[in-house]
């Protein structure tokens, strides 16, 4: 019996081509100092192409051949090593070492109530929802499509009443997000894996305690994550698993999204379920993120739990919340650099969107909008220029570009918990959430953040 190979485009799925990955992985190489012009070389000679600008997988698909190359030169990349690796560990000791002002355990037990932890479900989700219809668009489209709205520095959802239609046409909305997004479309949260993972983590605590293991992990993951709702990192990772890789190698082979934002938009929960223990938030953050990442995107997982915990600690601003999770950042990595950057960008410039342009000069011609580096920049920007302030935190993040969905979810739960209660925040951008998210991870569809943040607070309070 013969067997016709199916007719019509087929499955183009993004992320994992292999053929799309060198040139990610040839872009990382640049980033951590390693040398791989020869390898670079090869690739566009036998006519590979560079990585898709902000898609996840380019069109047509490679040719067997070329396919099989890209195999290849992914391993030997793989091999290449990085002058940088010893300012920028990924085990857990190596990084304690060098952070010189690694947090002590905290002097008396902290407590965080269940009204800040339900600010904080609540900030993080009017955050990514703000910045969903713009995911993928440029600078100058975002700002454009504000102003023209009227919307401009953003206070408010984005809408399309008031824009031409030239404009639109020109700076088309996420076509996934605008339906359930925009101001006249919002009826609840839709899904979002910013959303998602916090409640993976919920189920991670509720199910293993504050004892899980990487391994843990990755099982609740094959049980309860559909493939689909994974990106970058997260859907290497997971086809890693799949293909019988343990973890941590699973963040290492054949994944050039390693440095990516995917491990900092997990480790909220570590952070709000350690109130006051920024050093107990990041090492827990470290277990999740080293599932699918490595070095920088490690740190952005270990930073942003850090922050958290100590704004989940009600004694501090968001100020010294920025400065303890640089406690728990090596000081000589580049996602330090860029944290501090963000921060005395803020502090020298008056306007914010001359702190952007100054982002957007520094990263745009060497990085990828969703890498952790642009994106730590920006977020510590975003917060540092908002001072505490809600609307400005998350209108700041998301419109500065980039990983807008992602800087938006996490402003807002640092925001919401230094807000301390849902009634703190403006209710424009809590009505129309209607208590509820939408979510393909089992049990917590419709669930309301009131319910999120009780099961949350029992988590803080387990041992």
């Amino acid at each position: 019996m013969s067997v016709h190979p199916p007719q019509g485009p087929g499955v183009r799925l993004t992320w994992v081509q292999p053929e799309d990955l060198v040139g990610h992985e040839l872009r990382q190489a640049a980033q951590d100092g390693r040398d791989a012009r020869e390898i670079e070389e090869r690739w566009y000679a036998a006519g590979g192409a560079p990585a898709p600008d902000r898609a996840g997988a380019s069109e047509p698909p490679a040719p067997p051949r070329l396919r099989e190359l890209a195999g290849q030169l992914l391993d030997e990349l793989a091999l290449l090593e990085s002058p940088l690796a010893a300012d920028e560990p990924t085990g857990p000791a190596e990084i304690m070492a060098a952070c010189p002002h690694w947090p002590g355990p905290p002097e008396a037990a902290a407590t965080v109530g269940r009204d800040r932890l339900h600010a904080a479900w609540l900030g993080r989700a009017a955050g990514c929802l703000l910045g969903k219809p713009v995911e993928k668009l440029p600078l100058t489209g975002i700002r454009a499509l504000a102003r023209a709205a009227g919307n401009w520095p953003l206070a408010t959802w984005f809408t399309e009443h008031g824009v031409p239609p030239e404009l639109l046409a020109a700076h088309p909305w996420n076509r996934r997000s605008a339906p359930t997004s925009l101001a006249e479309n919002i009826d609840g949260m839709p899904e979002d894996d910013d959303l998602n993972y916090p409640l993976l983590t919920l189920l991670l605590l509720q199910r293993h305690g504050r004892t899980f293991t990487t391994a843990d992990l990755a099982r609740l993951w094959l049980d309860e994550l559909p493939a689909g709702r994974t990106f970058t990192a997260e859907r290497i990772a997971y086809g890693n698993l799949l293909a019988g890789v343990e973890p941590p190698e699973t963040a290492r082979f054949r994944n050039p999204f390693r440095e990516w934002i995917g491990a900092q938009i997990r480790a909220d929960v570590h952070g709000w379920t350690h109130p006051g223990d920024p050093a107990g938030a990041a090492a827990q953050a470290h277990r999740d993120a080293v599932l699918t990442h490595t070095a920088n995107g490690v740190y952005g997982a270990m930073f942003t739990a850090a922050a958290l915990a100590v704004a989940a600690g009600g004694e501090s601003d968001v100020h010294g919340c920025l400065a303890a999770g640089l406690r728990v950042v090596p000081p000589h990595s580049r996602y330090a650099r860029a944290v501090r950057l963000g921060i005395e960008t803020a502090r020298a410039e008056g306007e914010f969107d001359a702190v952007v342009d100054r982002l957007h000069a520094a990263y745009d011609s060497t990085h990828h909008w969703v890498h952790v580096l642009p994106n730590a920049a920006l977020l510590a920007a975003a917060l540092t220029h908002a001072d505490g302030d809600f609307t400005r935190s998350i209108g700041c993040a998301v419109s500065g570009g980039w990983d807008t969905d992602s800087n938006g979810a996490t402003a807002g739960s640092l925001a919401g918990l230094l807000a301390g209660t849902p009634t703190a925040l403006p209710d424009h951008w809590t009505a129309p959430l209607k208590n509820r998210l939408a979510t393909s991870v089992p049990g917590f569809d419709r669930t309301g953040f009131d319910t999120l943040a009780a099961l949350t607070h029992q988590e803080a309070l387990r041992p």
